[in-house]
């Protein structure tokens, strides 16, 4: 496994069904944080996914906290519209995990300052909307920290 990616709370099943098979095609394992905004059998989530599904690394958590607890000493980063760092400042290491927030306002303040130094972001040019789409911008900090890792696994 190269990476983990996070998803908090997400609402938007295409963009998750997305997101499982950019996290199949580059072995990243996949994390989703409760409550969801959809069900795991719904068929936008499915087709989005296509058959990819039978080859994803899932696991769903009742809650942020019980992610934390079993990975205490794993590296996390955050990725916000709020972050100092560009997400290709940083140096993303196997087994990192990265958080991504809902698609409507993102991650909460508590995940957010709970390591600042750690919340990294993709610039924007037009700030006047609220961002890029989430399987968009996880496709872009993905592929970057894969990148950075000579892509393992891939070659």
């Amino acid at each position: 496994m190269n990476l983990n990616i996070v998803l908090f709370q997400p609402e938007i099943p295409q963009n998750t069904g997305n997101i499982a098979r950019t996290c199949v095609l580059t072995n990243c394992k996949l994390h989703l944080i409760k409550p969801l905004g959809f069900s795991l059998d719904e068929k936008h989530l499915k087709r989005a996914g296509l058959d990819y599904w039978k080859y994803l690394d899932l696991k769903v958590y009742e809650s942020y906290e019980e992610l934390r607890e079993k990975y205490k000493d794993s590296n996390f980063y955050f990725s916000t519209t709020h972050g100092d760092n560009f997400y290709h400042e940083v140096e993303y290491k196997e087994g990192d995990f990265i958080v991504f927030g809902r698609e409507s306002c993102g991650l909460p303040d508590y995940i957010r300052e709970s390591d600042p130094k750690k919340c990294i972001r993709v610039p924007m040019i037009n700030t006047t909307t609220r961002s890029l789409n989430l399987s968009n911008t996880v496709a872009i900090v993905a592929y970057e920290a894969l990148r950075q890792m000579d892509f393992p696994t891939m070659k």
